[in-house]
């Protein structure tokens, strides 16, 4: 299918302008089922008296009973008022604007000759997964069951692929906690279905995330702007950001043995490392590290660059001290120099300290300034 491929930041994405009765046949439509009865949260309770089911209330029941679904709960009045309009309107566009899909797969893309970013997009396998739109295109869905419903109907589509994961995950989370009420165990559910699947390196990664934020001992306890979470501190670096940071931590070759025992990822293992890393820079950085508004020692970039920090340091110390007090003391010891850098964390002129083209840039420049500052480069 013709596709223009764009860019923002680091993702690639695809603009399609696709027919409407292909695209039914390549989503899937999906909401959250709950309960032991069947029962779905907005839905019947199963004492309302039993009533004749029209072909919208069927096809979202068909819907909700399918366990391996995300999204969430389709509202069946607002399908059916959709569905309306596009019956109704004759002289306006019936969909405007995009609809976001996401696909698990690599998709390939074909540049035509003597074009870099347009050309052809092969369409996944599997069924696209709906980031958002999903109200629409059950609106359209049985729109196109009327007998006078114009067929050459053809929706805008922005399509991201298992490329960018952690950029269709976002999206999901900003359009669907903000403008809509809904549940925080939907948008938990659709971070793990596409941020780590069944990756057994992305669960581990998402094991010491969910660590870092959870435990007593974390220097980032509650300070991780995490999905579902309700922590009243302030937030210091957001769930895909450290989720990133780590899962590229865990992939260093040369700093594998600080994460695995005989019997493959631990938990204790990992998490033990990253806590001392990031205790004994706290004790390095004083009364730099925390809420103080004059630094920017607890910033999502500086952070980033500590979890890259952590690497270097598993690369290079003895890989006999387990995590704990002596590993600690160790780390106190080789970090401490750093602390002589916390002048410049000082907001007032940090991004001059610290001159780079994006945040990417910058994380790596702060973490090359660490690790020669605690001879770890």
């Amino acid at each position: 299918m013709f596709a223009q491929r764009m860019r923002q930041k680091e993702s690639e994405f695809y603009f399609v302008s696709y027919p409407a009765e292909d695209l039914l046949r390549k989503v899937r439509f999906v909401t959250r089922f709950y309960g032991d009865r069947g029962q779905t949260i907005g839905g019947d309770d199963g004492k309302a008296k039993k009533k004749e089911l029209d072909d919208v209330e069927r096809y979202v029941q068909a819907i909700e009973k399918n366990s391996k679904s995300f999204q969430r709960d389709l509202n069946r009045r607002k399908v059916r008022q959709i569905k309306d309009f596009y019956r109704n309107e004759t002289r306006q566009p019936v969909i405007p604007g995009a609809v976001l899909l996401f696909s698990t797969e690599k998709l390939e893309f074909q540049p035509l000759k003597g074009m870099e970013r347009a050309g052809n997009l092969v369409e996944p396998r599997g069924d696209f997964l709906i980031i958002d739109g999903q109200h629409r295109l059950a609106g359209l869905h049985f729109y196109l069951q009327e007998k006078d419903a114009d067929r050459r109907v053809e929706v805008p589509v922005v399509i991201f692929d298992g490329k960018t994961a952690d950029f269709a995950t976002e999206m999901f989370v900003v359009i669907n906690s903000t403008h809509t009420r809904i549940n925080k165990s939907h948008l938990i559910d659709l971070y793990e279905r596409i941020e780590w699947g069944t990756d057994p390196e992305k669960k581990y990664a998402a094991t010491l995330v969910r660590a870092l934020y959870e435990s007593d001992d974390s220097p980032l306890q509650y300070h991780i702007n995490m999905l579902g979470g309700r922590s009243h501190q302030e937030m210091w670096i957001n769930q895909a950001q450290i989720f990133g940071e780590t899962y590229r931590l865990i992939r260093r070759k040369d700093a594998q043995h600080r994460f695995k025992d005989g019997r493959g990822w631990s938990r204790d293992r990992g998490y033990g490392l990253v806590r001392d890393v990031l205790k004994a820079l706290r004790t390095a950085f004083g009364s730099a590290w925390g809420d103080n508004r004059n630094y920017f020692v607890t910033r999502d970039v500086t952070i980033e660059a500590m979890l890259r920090l952590c690497g270097d340091v598993a690369a290079k110390i003895d890989a006999t001290i387990a995590p704990g007090p002596e590993l600690l003391k160790l780390l106190e010891n080789r970090l401490r120099p750093i602390g002589e850098l916390a002048a410049d964390f000082r907001r007032e002129g940090f991004y001059e300290r610290f001159p780079a083209r994006g945040q990417l840039e910058r994380i790596d420049l702060i973490k090359k300034r660490l690790a020669r500052q605690s001879r770890f480069e």
